[in-house]
């Protein structure tokens, strides 16, 4: 029986396809189920160290297909994308986070932070528990955010 989609759908997808990934030496760092106009896509974003290649991301979506369609997580037609996070990936669970303490970001607030605006770039400095301390680069100052007030934080031209 298939999931309605969602969360549901995202859960059942990665409970699935991470065993088999991390078989094939693959990280996954994030799953996204979205519809871009009346197109359903089903989104898997691999990682590894070293990085990912093209050759990476066909042999997952090979070793996931028939699970998938086995599974049927998915009530409808969907089209499966599997690709990497890339070079200014957004950092989106806590080990994410963690890994890269001391790599430089870009940071975009929901709302504006006096003397920072929305939008600004630093080196994450420390992660625990929802709080990102960060060296911003145009005060050099440390501030320390809530994970929940940023729209997002990306890593920034990072060398993978």
């Amino acid at each position: 029986m298939a999931l309605s989609k969602g969360k549901n759908t995202v859960s059942s997808v990665e409970k699935l396809v991470k065993p088999i990934a991390e078989k094939m030496g693959l990280d996954i760092w994030d799953i996204r189920y979205q519809k871009e106009g009346a197109v359903w896509y089903l989104r898997i974003f691999i990682d590894k160290d070293g990085g990912v290649d093209i050759n990476d991301c066909e042999a997952l979506s090979k070793a996931v297909d028939a699970p998938l369609d086995e599974l049927n997580p998915i009530d409808g037609e969907y089209i499966l994308e599997v690709s990497s996070p890339g070079i200014e990936r957004e950092l989106l669970k806590d080990e994410h986070y963690k890994k890269y303490i001391g790599a430089d970001i870009m940071v975009k607030m929901i709302r504006p932070i006096e003397g920072l605006g929305r939008e600004f770039k630093g080196v994450l400095t420390d992660y625990n528990d929802g709080e990102i301390s960060i060296t911003d680069h145009s005060l050099e100052n440390n501030i320390v955010i809530n994970k929940k007030d940023v729209s997002y934080v990306k890593l920034d031209d990072f060398d993978i």
